[in-house]
């Protein structure tokens, strides 16, 4: 189930310095439209990622980003529906999850601030893309990845448009409030379940911060990140209708 929350923030209907990166494609065949790609961060790591073609070329892009200790395999579903739509997705396996390369060694406290290298050479390889059209790419993220996205595109004018999944103020050291003020007046929509209090907290203060287009979802007994995909079956659809409203 889904509800607006709050006078002002409720969901609406939709109305329907580029840097070197070194692309390193494997042309498996994943389906018939997604092929498994890979790339190089700044700092020498390769990330794993899927390509969703778009049913129509150059089209708009969409950057999926997946929650600690999960892969970019939670966005499937949706990564399918917005290249059936018209939208390309790229789907990446964070550093040291799924099928991409650790940094380093091991260390009992993770460096979360590196993750945003990944989001930053996901938004190069498309931009490098003769299919993709530069101006018109977003990012969808989940719990850390909602963060990372938000970092990212706050430094990235390229990024048109995000989607952010169980936000949180601040996760494991990642604080994105001034990120999403100086994000400015780009559309933002904040999806959060109303059992999930610290990210519906966070969702509803970055909703105040910035300005622009800044529209809160809140789902009824749905979970966190992309687990609300499996309670709250519109969502998809929500995302889809989204950055079709916002991109195309």
């Amino acid at each position: 189930m889904m509800r607006g929350h709050t006078p002002g923030a409720r969901f609406r209907a939709p109305a329907l310095g580029l840097a070197a990166v070194t692309v390193l494609i494997s042309w498996t065949v994943l389906d018939a439209r997604s092929q498994r790609v890979s790339f190089r961060t700044d700092d020498g790591v390769t990330i794993a990622a899927t390509w969703y073609e778009p049913s129509y070329r150059p089209a708009p892009a969409v950057i999926l980003v997946h929650m600690l200790q999960r892969s970019r395999r939670d966005w499937d579903g949706v990564a399918s529906r917005l290249a059936s739509s018209g939208i390309g997705a790229l789907a990446i396996d964070l550093r040291g999850h799924g099928e991409s390369a650790y940094s380093g060694s091991a260390s009992a406290t993770p460096n979360y601030s590196s993750l945003v290298a990944d989001v930053s050479a996901a938004r190069r390889f498309l931009v490098m893309r003769s299919d993709v059209q530069a101006s018109r790419i977003g990012i969808a993220g989940a719990s850390l990845g909602a963060n990372l996205a938000a970092l990212e595109a706050a430094d990235d004018t390229v990024v048109a448009s995000v989607a952010l999944l169980s936000p949180s103020l601040d996760y494991r050291g990642l604080r994105i409030e001034a990120a999403v003020r100086k994000y400015g007046k780009r559309p933002m929509l904040l999806v959060v379940s109303d059992d999930d209090g610290y990210a519906r907290r966070s969702a509803l203060d970055l909703q105040k911060a910035g300005g622009g287009t800044r529209e809160l979802l809140t789902l009824v007994g749905a979970g966190h990140g992309t687990n609300m995909f499996d309670h709250a079956y519109e969502l998809p659809q929500v995302l889809i209708d989204w950055f079709r409203r916002t991109l195309q």
